[in-house]
């Protein structure tokens, strides 16, 4: 008897009775692996999170992730008093190293070829920001602090590391629920985007045929040397950011760096290989557990956590209207008029987003195909978001 004592005070049975927050937490673990697994919501994300979420929640495992900790101490003593997730934790996402690498990446598998070829659509990715700052505005009006404000309104870019890289700069504590929220809205996209749309469009607007639209009203600007144009792009557009808004440089200077080394092409070859690949990868594992790991039962139970879960919602749906109202102000004044779902893919779930919008608008007309006009707008989003992520660091931080 004495020796099944010690091995019952051994294991973690006691204090999970004791603490039935942990079986609750451990319950949200495995939906996030059953979401990511079985029903394939961005299962490159949510199984390393949800994994991470369970590592984090088994008492005694010393794999969860202690916030406010001395980062002044050694990298080998924060591993031996709190565990290896946390010298991982302060080591790739405190020091803000994982979402950069992943925008690079990102970048090197990116096509900016349909934004360049129509830049008037572009525009619509920056109208689509607006859920950001008006979820900002209301969560200050609610009681968060502004930081706290700042990280919660991000989600509405729908960009999971931006997220997580903001939140981190503002509202460490709010990491968790944020990536989640992200996330989750992410995977939701086919979902959301025609819940909008049905509520801010009309037929005849979604039946606005783009190709037929430019055989009416051609361009009268040609790119001779579109090679060279998408090599020359991310060189002048990180300048012209870090110029202006220089908090946005660590994900905007990667993310471009990353499509130029995949657009330079063989010469640069092995570098586009270990981006988009190897590198990319890694960070995405190590980013997922992490994260997931910050999730324990005292910072994720709580009202808080509900009101993220609500205010990235809410900022992800304005988003999406905000680029459909942008295109139907522009409809109002040009000739040459634009399908709105083409707004409704300013975000920057690439390519899901106009992957959806193409599929609403070919429902309505077979031959009314607008993958490539959606993409133009889909992608400037990425780089609206990040940039909208460096104005809320320099403003808030």
């Amino acid at each position: 008897m004495e020796t099944l004592q010690r091995l019952y005070e051994m294991s973690a049975l006691d204090e999970m009775v004791v603490t039935p927050a942990y079986l609750l937490m451990l319950l949200i673990a495995f939906l996030l692996l059953y979401l990511g697994i079985f029903k394939k919501y961005e299962p490159l994300l949510l199984v390393p999170i949800g994994f991470g979420v369970l590592l984090a929640n088994f008492p005694t495992g010393d794999m969860a992730v202690v916030q406010g900790l001395d980062t002044h101490q050694s990298i080998l003593t924060i591993a031996k008093e709190h565990g290896i997730m946390n010298m991982l934790y302060y080591t790739l996402i405190k020091t803000g190293l994982l979402p950069p690498l992943i925008f690079m990446g990102v970048g090197a598998m990116t096509d900016f070829g349909p934004m360049l070829r129509n830049l008037r659509l572009a525009f619509f990715g920056a109208a689509a920001q607006i859920g950001i700052f008006t979820v900002l505005l209301g969560a200050i009006a609610i009681g968060f602090t502004p930081q706290e404000a700042g990280a919660l309104g991000i989600i509405g870019g729908a960009d999971g590391p931006t997220a997580i890289y903001t939140a981190n700069a503002l509202a460490p504590h709010m990491l968790g629920p944020i990536a989640i929220a992200a996330y989750s809205y992410m995977a939701l996209v086919p979902v959301i985007i025609p819940l909008v749309v049905r509520f801010s469009t009309t037929e005849k607007e979604l039946l606005i045929n783009m190709k037929e639209q430019d055989k009416l009203y051609p361009s009268t600007v040609k790119i001779k040397n579109i090679k060279l144009v998408k090599i020359l792009f991310p060189i002048a557009l990180i300048t012209l950011i870090a110029i202006l808004v220089p908090a946005a440089t660590p994900l905007v200077g990667m993310l471009l760096f990353g499509n130029l080394i995949k657009e330079i092409g063989s010469d640069t070859g092995r570098l586009y290989e270990a981006a988009s690949s190897t590198i990319m990868n890694t960070a995405t594992i190590f980013l997922g557990l992490t994260v997931g790991a910050t999730m324990t039962a005292e910072t994720f139970l709580n009202k808080d956590t509900l009101l993220i879960i609500l205010g990235g919602f809410l900022a992800f749906a304005i988003s999406i209207f905000g680029g459909i109202m942008a295109v139907k102000i522009y409809n109002l004044f040009a000739k040459k008029k634009i399908n709105p779902l083409i707004g409704a893919t300013g975000l920057s779930a690439v390519p899901m987003a106009s992957r959806v919008a193409n599929e609403i608008a070919l429902k309505k007309d077979s031959s009314n195909h607008l993958l490539q006009y959606c993409m133009s707008s889909n992608i400037s989003g990425v780089i609206g978001s990040a940039v909208a992520a460096g104005v809320l660091i320099s403003m808030l931080s």
